[in-house]
């Protein structure tokens, strides 16, 4: 903790003063202020989690059409249900930081819950839940034929000969087992996720990171990490083990640039959001070559998160429509053994609810189409197609990862506990 608060320009006084109110003022109060350098430690991340457009550069994601009102039927008791000894839902969101949770049970709104001065309007960052989101509009380019999946990104993308990527398949990259060398690490300050790739983000401070310009670096945005900087692990090959890199990700809405001609959040508002009929605009994180970090920037409200969850869980049809392809929808849970060994091998997710990771989404139980899209600090939306339920919660955990965060793992649980009870009732 001492590391980051150096790293970040704080000290424990700071914290402490204030842990009893932030951004307090017009303007705040100096200590209470919130920016860069302390977005991700609490307090500040609490309001710095559902306020992400005033922190981070963006790029507008417009609503499209008619807005369709979700069908709605609360059903409040559900806060008081027991998902486990002496803990309720509605407890088990508000102890272990949530932000706000929603309900879906086959399409209508039965429950919804906001903590931490979270509201209905609110945007709040997306993290990691954006890749699910990347490859469901990458199944688009997939159907249309303009993209074949055992094929190397560098076959579509020649910056990226010579990198990390050029041995890999397109495959390896959508189930995170391309075999790279730059590996995630969230909590060591000195790791090169934290000195090297994040700043390329704009999504965390670095004492002169946003100083870059393209005549006095190299590696300026994210595409520019990706061809630069990763390098193949060669202890490892592609497809042999579940390793999460979020590097991937950036490939793969690279990938929808170069073949589609625009920019993900360009491609995601034309294809998807513009036809969920939500409640608001939604917005992408750009990062410093001013291209949206399809590795987790997307930032919407979480009734329009659930929308896109049930859109999923319909197998891409909304609202009458044929959003995404079927086939696409459906691969979600077409995993094989190969994907159940690859995350078993890999230690970090031993003792763990997730089975699999399979095109962008973490795997749960196939006989039951379950499955979620997730995000650190606790982002998650759950789809149980069995149950008919749609699950989605925003929160502002302390820790960023979630492999053996109790704190995410209680949620998690709760939520699937939820769509049990909801289809026995």
């Amino acid at each position: 903790m001492r590391n980051w608060l150096l790293i970040l320009g704080l000290s424990l006084p700071v914290l402490a003063l204030a842990n009893s109110s932030v951004m307090q003022g017009f303007p705040p109060v100096r200590a209470t202020q919130v920016h860069m350098s302390n977005a991700l430690t609490p307090p500040f991340s609490h309001w710095a989690m559902h306020n992400p457009g005033r922190l981070y550069p963006s790029q507008r994601i417009p609503r499209g059409g008619e807005i369709i009102p979700l069908p709605t039927d609360m059903m409040y008791s559900l806060g008081d249900v027991e998902v486990a000894p002496n803990l309720s839902f509605s407890g088990a969101f508000k102890q272990h930081f949530a932000d706000g949770v929603v309900v879906l049970q086959k399409g209508t709104l039965v429950y919804e819950e906001y903590f931490n001065g979270m509201q209905t309007n609110d945007h709040h960052i997306w993290y990691s839940m954006t890749k699910s989101l990347v490859s469901a509009a990458f199944g688009i380019l997939v159907d249309q034929g303009k993209v074949a999946l055992d094929k190397s990104p560098a076959d579509y993308i020649p910056e990226l000969k010579g990198s990390g990527f050029e041995r890999t398949t397109i495959q390896h990259v959508l189930d995170h087992m391309s075999g790279l060398a730059f590996k995630e690490n969230y909590t060591d300050p000195n790791s090169e996720f934290i000195r090297y790739y994040a700043p390329t983000l704009n999504m965390i401070f670095m004492p002169g990171a946003r100083d870059a310009m393209p005549h006095n670096t190299d590696i300026l945005g994210a595409w520019d990490f990706a061809a630069k900087f990763a390098k193949p692990d060669t202890g490892v090959m592609p497809g042999d083990l579940f390793d999460y890199n979020s590097s991937n990700a950036d490939v793969l809405g690279w990938l929808i640039a170069r073949l589609s001609g625009m920019n993900a959040a360009d491609f995601i508002q034309q294809h998807i959001w513009s036809k969920l009929g939500t409640d608001h605009d939604a917005a992408m994180i750009v990062d410093r070559a001013l291209m949206p970090v399809a590795t987790g920037g997307m930032m919407t409200t979480l009734r329009d998160a659930a929308r896109f969850g049930q859109m999923v869980m319909q197998h891409g049809e909304y609202n009458g429509q044929q959003v995404l392809p079927l086939s696409w929808m459906n691969a979600i849970t077409d995993y094989d053994p190969l994907h159940l060994d690859a995350m078993a091998n890999n230690p970090v997710y031993q003792d763990n609810d997730w089975v699999a990771y399979h095109n962008m989404w973490w795997q749960l139980d196939r006989t039951r189409g379950e499955f979620a899209a997730t995000g650190i600090h606790g982002q998650v939306i759950y789809i149980n197609r069995d149950a008919g339920v749609v699950i989605a919660y925003f929160s502002s955990q302390p820790q960023a990862g979630a492999a053996r965060n109790p704190d995410y793992q209680a949620k998690l649980r709760a939520a699937r506990f939820m769509a049990d009870y909801l289809a026995a009732e």
